[in-house]
This record gives structure tokens, sequence and C-alpha cells, in this order.
């Protein structure tokens, strides 16, 4: 093994904190098939540590006025916008994909922080006067205590900044397991608060294993839970901190469907495809997997797609000419071949096959791959491919589109491709899916608004950042009192309607 191979630990307390476990797990360039680090995994006993570091800090930093908290997070966006291409830098080292995806996903965390700057207004209550005689009713927001996040390792910055932020920015504390994959990222974000002068133990990083996420959803100091991930493990998180008594906030897979009518612009919707269902190689849950050509916009669709995707460049995601690079490791690039080779087997046409067309050498490759004709009856279609695979299902109208969505156990996203006014309506308010776009592949929404989806893409009932993340970061107190401007009256009474 090359001596150049770094160690990773963990971040706690506001120090770099070493493993001390004995266990580790590798971290690869997937570009290049290379350990290029090995990440320490926690132990029990470490995890704890750092709720404990986080249960410490809590209390100071709840009392800490808002805008003094804003302030840490102005100082936070300065840095991220300063240090975003070392970032971008990190995350296609570790993850893969190209640079301009990697820029991307800084941005999108970055307008998270931004939200979260303005919480001295997102913290407002509400107030009413005279609800009854000389009676005074408001309501508060008050931080929950110490929280923890769960993040996967197709976006090691994003994710992670959709949840902290918001929960610090509340008046939480917070510990952060990321992906063992990629989790150089998250560490050098850990740095990069305390730079801006976040107090030590209000945000921990403790990279993993599920001993590290069983002692976090199972601690009684930890009270809230935010996931992100595949729908097993988010079941499992939510099943078992709900047992527990935390809150969670748990999203799972996905299918994503775009509808494609017959009136729509076919050249824009199949370089929509395009980016959507094979940027980040696949691996996003907002990726499209599933064209649906309706009526005769199927063979229209295919013959669009067909120089979309042979003019794809797959190569290491640091090459600046790169559209498309690696999985991240050669144990998913096994996992997604398996649903290519499922997909011939259960007779989906293969249009364009990705096997054997990428760079030469050992890294994690697989180029754009296309079936056509694929049904509700294949695996292909039923499970998450999370992969650069996308398929066509051809359906005669739109209301064979909206049951095929319908009728898959994911909600996440969903898009349609249209002309008509009367069918993006009916499209919006008829599809079962969290977040729909119209004549837009990748509907994520802003920070201002929440991330999140239906059915078997989310367990419980907040989604994340925006005004859901304040409400999930928060615990309601609604505060009812009597201040008699005359004689005293004698005890309190209930105010009445009447």
């Amino acid at each position: 093994m090359s001596t150049s191979v770094r160690s990773l630990g963990h971040f706690i307390g506001g120090r770099a904190v070493a493993g001390a476990s004995g266990r580790d797990g590798p971290v690869y360039d997937p570009a290049a098939g290379e350990i290029t680090a090995r990440v320490a995994f926690a132990s029990a006993d470490e995890t704890r540590t750092a709720i404990a570091a986080a249960a410490a800090a809590f209390p100071a930093w709840s009392a800490t006025p808002a805008l003094q908290r804003a302030r840490v997070l102005f100082r936070f966006r300065e840095l991220l916008e300063r240090h975003a291409d070392e970032l971008a830098a990190a995350i296609t080292a570790e993850h893969g994909k190209v640079r301009d995806d990697a820029r991307g996903e800084v941005i999108r965390g970055l307008e998270v922080v931004e939200f979260a700057c303005g919480i001295p207004q997102l913290l407002k209550g509400d107030y009413s006067d005279a609800v009854g005689r000389d009676i005074d009713s408001w309501s508060l927001r008050q931080p929950v205590g110490v929280c923890a996040g769960i993040t996967p390792f197709n976006f090691p910055a994003m994710v992670p900044l959709w949840m902290f932020p918001v929960a610090i920015a509340c008046g939480n504390s917070f510990v952060l397991k990321p992906s063992e994959k990629d989790p150089g990222c998250p560490l050098r974000l850990a740095e990069l608060l305390a730079e801006a002068g976040l107090p030590p133990g209000v945000f921990n990083v403790i990279n993993g294993d599920r001993e590290a996420v069983d002692t976090l959803l199972t601690d009684p100091r930890v009270e809230a839970v935010s996931f992100v991930g595949s729908t097993p493990v988010a079941e499992h998180v939510y099943r078992t901190a709900s047992a527990h008594g935390k809150r969670v906030q748990a999203l799972g897979g996905a299918k994503n469907h775009l509808i494609v009518m017959p009136d729509a612009d076919l050249a824009a919707a199949a370089h929509a495809l395009t980016g959507a269902a094979y940027g980040s190689a696949g691996e996003r849950c907002m990726a499209i997997s599933v064209a649906v050509a309706v009526g005769d916009a199927g063979d229209r669709l295919v013959a669009a797609l067909r120089p979309e995707l042979a003019a794809i460049r797959v190569a290491p995601g640091s090459d600046p000419d790169a559209d498309m690079g690696p999985l991240v490791t050669r144990e998913h690039l096994e996992r997604v071949l398996s649903y290519v080779e499922a997909g011939v087997a259960e007779g989906a046409e293969l249009l364009v096959d990705g096997r054997g067309r990428h760079p030469a050498g050992p890294g994690f490759f697989l180029g754009p791959t296309l079936f056509d004709h694929v049904t509700p009856a294949m695996r292909i279609w039923r499970e998450e491919i999370f992969g650069p695979v996308l398929l066509i299902a051809r359906v005669p109208d739109l209301a064979a589109a909206l049951a095929l969505v319908a009728g898959h156990e994911f909600g996440n996203g969903a898009a349609i491709f249209t002309r008509d006014g009367g069918a993006a309506r009916e499209f919006c308010r008829q599809v079962t899916a969290g977040m729909v776009g119209v004549n837009v592949p990748i509907p994520v929404p802003m920070a201002f608004h929440s991330f999140g989806g239906w059915k078997r893409s989310l367990f419980g009932p907040l989604h994340v950042h925006g005004p859901d993340g304040v409400r999930f970061y928060t615990r309601l107190k609604t505060v009812t009192a009597r201040w008699p401007t005359g004689a005293t009256g004698g005890g309190f009474t209930m105010p009445t309607m009447r």
C-alpha cells in the first residue's frame, strides 16, 4: 500500500481527534481505483464522547442570542465561498463526480447556510392580544437539544449542509455521522465552522459504521435525528430512533419519473433528461430514473436521446472536459452492473450499453446506459439503481403515466415536459410525489422551501431545510398569561371564545 495513504479520524469538542477503536475503512480515489485514505470507525464509547461534547455545549449555545448565532453563520458562509474550489476538489477526489457537479453541490449547500443566517426572523413567534380579560397569548420556538445527522456518500457537502446550519442556528448542538466512503469534506466543514467562531462542541463529526449510527439512535441525550439514504436504512433509523423517544426525519430511496408528452419540445426534453439521468453518474436521489413516453413520443424521444448520450465524455472527475465521472466504489459499480444484466435478462431493450465505455484502467467507470420498453414487472423499474442507467417506459396517455408513477413505492420527485398548461396543471395536482417539476427535470426546492418526498421516500412528517427544517429543530411553546390592570380578581380562569 502506498505510504501516501492518509489517516482520517473525528472532530470532537472543537478539534481533530484520532480514532481509538482499532477499526477503520478505505477511502478511494474512484477514478484511479486506489485507496487514498483510511477513515477511523468510531466505537460506541467514542460516539458517546461526541454526544457528551454536544450536550455540554448546548446550554451556553442555546442561550446565545439568535442574532449572535447568525453572525457565526455569516462568517461560515464567507469561508464556504472562499474555500468552494477546495471543497469541490475534495468531493471529486473521494466521490468521483466531475468538478462542475462538485461546485454545484457546494453552492446548493451554501444556499441553506444563507437561509439559516435569517434565523432571527425565522424564530419569531405569534402574539395574540387580549384572548380573554387581561389575558394575552404568544408562542415561542426553542431548540430541542443535541441533534444528530446521518448522511450519504453522494453529496458529502450538500446533505450535511441541509441539516446542521439550520439546527445550530436554532440553538441546538449537533453530531454528524457522514458516509465513510467520502469523509474528507465533512471534516473540512467542521474546521471551517470552528474558524468562523462556533464554540467547541456545538458541532462534532464522528466517522464510522452501524455501531456509531445505532449509538446515535439510542443514546438518551440525542433529541432529534436527521437521515438521508436508502429506504431500508431510513426505515431502521426511523423506527429505532422513534422507539427511543426522538423526533426523526428520514429520507429514503427514489425512482423519479419524467413524463414526456407528445407536444413537448423533444430536443429540450432529451437534453434535460441526459443531464438529469447521468449527472453525478446517476448517484443522486433526485436523478431521473424513468422517462415515461406518452403516445407517439417514444420513438422521437429515443432518436433525440441517442446523440446526447453519444456526446457524453466519461473521464475522471478532475478532467475539466469530463461530463461524467466514475461511481464511488467498485462494490457499488458491481451492484449497478447487476441491474444492467437483470434488465437484459428480463427482456428490456438495451439501446445504449455503457459497459466497456470508459477510460482504460482500474477506475470504477460505467458509461451512460439506456433501456427501452421497460415495464413495472421488471426489477430495474421496481428498485433504485443509483447509477447511470435511464429507463424508458411507454404509455398511451397522461392518465396511464400518472398511474405508473402512483404504482411505485417511492414518491420522491416527478416531472413533466409539455407545452399544454392543462396537462401540466393536472399533473401537478394528481402526481404522487413530494417534489414536482414542469419543464424542469430535477425539481429540487430552493433552500427557503423544504425538500422531501412521499410514500416510502420519507419517514416522518417534516421535510428538510426551509420552514420544515426550522419546525423540526425547534419545540413550540405557547404561553397564556394574565396581567391584571385593576384590582385582583381572584384565581386564574381559562379564557372563553364568547
